[in-house]
């Protein structure tokens, strides 16, 4: 099936709000961070909790493209650009799953520099002057097609001077409104020697707990199509990176959205509909595997490097 995206083409960002809810009962346990705690902020519409960052949505929407069991792209995306390092005759890790794609040190840091080389000659033009964005995108498109997608930053001197970078196209984060604190609390037992030394270990330990419960928990998506469409790439290219990146939402909302131990949503309703592109629903997962296997990555199979779009990198410390 050709899926319709005609609807896209005034429109220079993709926008979606998906209604969640917990799995069960109303608690979840939001996302925290160091020195801060919960992301707690004031709106005119009272409290906000961030639930999901951006960058860890940006990873977990990644992990969708991935079969970890068997270490390789999902069957709908097979044939797409991207860097596998093996280390000896096993698989060690990719550019699909590292937290700096392309950039990872595994890929550009290793003994074996065949791949780095091959990006410094791509690059080359590059060293001077303005970063030539088309040429760029054609060649991320040849390597690691993700990249353009997830984002990337190529911060190595010898690398056009470290001044590579790629913005994310599609972006995500939860936002929880109307948040409030559900405290509760534990203890840790010790059923040998509950008066024992807790500094080592020992002994019963009490413990706080907050969670949270909200009026409207929202996950919202942006997929800035201006971005993709600068990048200069043909019209299949273009047209891929749009599906790829419906895929990865939509592959999202339909698996498991357990983000914690007490954190596990399901989508609200079963239409998901665009906030800003008037009539546009995101397809069916199972009408963009069909078009991403049977036409788009088919049309652009010829813009990939490697073995059926696998660059193969060999990591020794």
């Amino acid at each position: 099936m050709t899926i319709d995206l005609s609807r896209l083409d005034n429109h220079h960002q993709l926008l979606f709000a998906v209604a969640l809810n917990p799995v069960q009962g109303q608690r979840f346990q939001p996302t925290g961070f160091p020195d801060l705690g919960h992301a707690l902020y004031e709106t005119p519409d009272g409290t906000c909790l961030l639930v999901e960052s951006a960058q860890s949505m940006a990873n977990r929407l990644e992990t969708t493209c991935w079969d970890e069991g068997k270490q390789k792209l999902v069957d709908a995306l097979e044939g797409l650009s991207y860097v596998r390092v093996k280390q000896g005759d096993k698989y060690l890790t990719s550019s699909i799953v590292e937290a700096h794609r392309i950039n990872s040190p595994y890929i550009l840091e290793g003994k074996d520099k065949r791949f780095f080389e091959i990006l410094k000659k791509e690059f080359g033009a590059m060293e001077k002057g303005p970063i030539d964005r088309p040429a760029l995108a054609r060649t991320l498109f040849k390597y690691d097609v993700g990249s353009l997608v997830h984002g990337v930053f190529l911060a190595k001197k010898d690398l056009a001077g470290g001044r590579l970078r790629v913005a994310r196209a599609l972006s995500a984060f939860i936002e929880a409104r109307q948040a409030r604190v559900a405290a509760s609390g534990g203890v840790k037992n010790d059923h040998v020697d509950p008066s024992g030394d807790t500094n080592k270990g020992f002994g019963n330990v009490p413990f706080h707990r907050e969670e949270f419960t909200a009026d409207e928990i929202t996950l919202f998506a942006n997929l800035d199509l201006a971005q993709i469409r600068g990048y200069g790439l043909d019209a299949s290219a273009t047209r891929l990176l749009v599906l790829l990146s419906l895929f990865k939402l939509r592959a999202l909302l339909d698996g498991k959205l357990r983000l914690r131990t007490a954190c596990d949503f399901a989508v609200k309703n079963d239409s998901i509909t665009s906030s800003n592109v008037e009539g546009f629903a995101l397809p069916s997962r199972k009408d963009l595997e069909a078009d991403l296997k049977d036409d788009a990555i088919k049309k652009c199979k010829a813009a990939f490097a490697g073995d059926n779009g696998v660059t193969t990198v060999t990591f020794q410390a």
